[in-house]
C-alpha cells in the first residue's frame, strides 16, 4: 500500500519501503552563494587517516560508538501510523525544543492517526504540519514535556567524504532504538521524487547520500549521523532484490539518505509555511551516459549535462537552451542538444551535479548562468528559474 510503504522501482530500487518504511557539486564554499539560514548547524571535520604505524585500539573505537548512542538515542523516535488501508511504522528525530520532529513524507502520508514513541516510553499524538514530496520530508509537531525533547545537532553534508564512518539509528521492523554502523559509500546520488510532474514522469531529488549502514523497513525518517553525533542525512530508501517472507525488502548494503544541507534549507520553511518550492529549470536529461551514447550524440567531451529535451514554455526555453532535435539509433536520445558544462561558473560533470547545485544554492526567481557547448562553441545563457509546477 503506497500510503504505508512507498515503493518506487529504479532498476531494483525500492523507495519508501523503509518506512512504515548526479554526483553533486563539491564546490568551494566561499565561491558559492550562502545557503538559506538554517537550523542548528555544526561543522564536521573530514576524518584523518591514521599513519601506517598507528594502531587503533578497538576498545577506544567501541567506546566512541557507545557514547554516541547514549548521547543521541534520546532524540530518536519511533512513529506509528494508521491509515484507511492499515498500519505502518517509521522513524524520526527531534530538531528543537518546541516539539518539531523530522521524518519522511512517505512514513506519514495518508495517516489518520499518528503516534510518536519516545525512548523513555513516553507516547504522544503527532500532527503533520509541513510536507515536501520532492525530497520526501515531513515535519511533525508533538506536545511533549521538555524532558522528552532532546534535539539532535545538524551537521554539514558538504563536509562528508566517501569512506567516512556513519551511524543509523531507527525503528527497523518496529525494533525501536536500533543502531547500525557503516560508511559513506557515495555522494551526489539521485532518486525520483514522490511527486509527479505535469507530463506524467517524476521530478528528481538530488544530493543523495549512499551508505552501507544497514537500513531496513522502519528505518525511514531516522537520522544518519557522523561520529560527532551530528545528523548528516535522513534515511530514505534502499536498493535491494531480497524480501522477507511477508514481502518487505531487506538491506543489501545500498541505502540512501537525504543530505542534511537540503533538510536545513527546507525544514524552516515547512515549519513556517507548510510547503517548500524548489527551483525549476525545465529540461530533461540523463545522469549516466555510456560511451556509445556519447559517441552517438557526437559530443565534444564526456562530462556535462546533456539536454535531451526542453519543456515548452519553461524557464530553459525562455533562456535559450536547446534540446535534441535530430533522430539517432538510440530511442529517446535525439542529437543536437546543448551540453551544460558549468552553472554560475561551477563545473558540471553530470546531470546529478546540476540538480544538486540547484537544490542546494538556488530558489525560484533566481537567475543562473549556464555555460553550454553548442555546435562546438561555448556560450553563456542566463536563465531565470521558475518553481516546480
Amino acid at each position: 500500500m503506497r500510503k504505508i510503504q512507498l515503493w518506487v522501482v529504479l532498476s531494483i530500487l525500492v523507495l519508501g519501503a523503509l518506512a512504515c518504511s548526479t554526483t553533486a557539486v563539491d564546490p568551494t564554499p566561499e565561491a558559492l552563494p550562502t545557503p538559506v539560514p538554517t537550523l542548528v548547524s555544526a561543522t564536521s571535520a573530514a576524518p584523518v587517516l591514521p599513519a601506517p604505524e598507528q594502531v587503533i585500539d578497538p576498545a577506544v573505537a567501541e567506546n566512541v560508538l557507545v557514547q554516541l548512542y547514549e548521547r543521541v538515542s534520546p532524540g530518536v523516535v519511533a512513529i506509528q501510523i494508521s491509515t484507511e488501508g492499515g498500519v505502518g511504522a517509521g522513524s524520526g528525530f527531534v530538531i528543537d525544543e518546541e516539539g518539531h520532529i523530522i521524518t519522511n513524507l512517505h512514513v506519514v502520508e495518508g495517516a489518520s492517526d499518528l503516534e510518536v514513541d519516545f525512548p523513555s516510553g513516553y507516547k504522544a499524538r503527532g500532527e503533520v504540519i509541513g510536507t515536501d514530496p520532492d525530497s520526501d520530508i515531513a515535519v511533525i509537531l508533538v506536545d511533549a514535556p521538555p524532558e522528552e525533547l532532546h534535539p539532535l545537532p545538524l551537521g554539514d553534508s558538504n563536509a562528508l567524504r566517501v569512506g567516512q564512518t556513519v551511524v543509523a539509528i531507527g525503528n527497523p521492523f518496529r525494533l525501536s532504538g536500533t543502531m547500525t554502523v557503516g560508511i559513506v559509500s557515495a555522494l551526489g546520488r539521485m532518486l525520483e521524487s514522490i511527486r509527479q510532474a505535469p507530463e506524467g514522469n517524476f521530478f528528481t531529488a538530488g544530493d543523495i547520500i549512499q551508505t552501507d549502514a544497514a537500513i531496513n523497513p522502519g528505518n525511514s525518517g531516522g537520522p544518519l549521523l557522523n561520529l560527532n553525533g551530528e545528523v548528516i542525512g535522513i534515511n530514505r530508501a534502499i536498493r535491494t532484490g531480497n524480501t522477507t517472507p511477508t514481502g518487505d525488502p531487506t538491506n543489501s548494503g545500498i541505502g540512501f539518505a537525504i543530505s542534511i544541507n537540503i533538510v536545513k534549507r527546507v525544514v524552516p520553511v515547512l515549519i513556517e509555511a507548510g510547503s517548500y518550492d524548489y527551483p525549476y529549470l525545465g529540461i530533461s536529461s540523463q545522469d549516466q551516459m555510456s560511451l556509445d551514447m556519447l559517441e552517438t550524440l557526437n559530443l565534444p567531451r564526456t562530462t556535462g549535462a546533456y539536454v535531451i529535451e526542453v519543456t515548452p514554455d519553461g524557464p530553459a526555453e525562455a533562456g535559450g537552451l536547446r534540446g535534441g532535435d535530430q533522430p539517432t539509433d538510440i530511442p529517446g536520445l535525439p542529437a543536437g542538444g546543448d551540453l551544460i558544462v558549468a552553472a554560475d561558473g561551477q563545473p558540471v560533470r553530470s546531470y546529478g551535479e546540476l540538480v544538486g547545485f540547484l537544490m542546494n544554492y538556488k530558489s525560484p526567481g533566481d537567475p543562473i548562468v549556464l555555460t553550454v557547448l553548442r555546435d562546438g562553441e561555448e556560450m553563456d545563457l542566463t536563465v531565470t528559474l521558475g518553481k516546480r509546477p
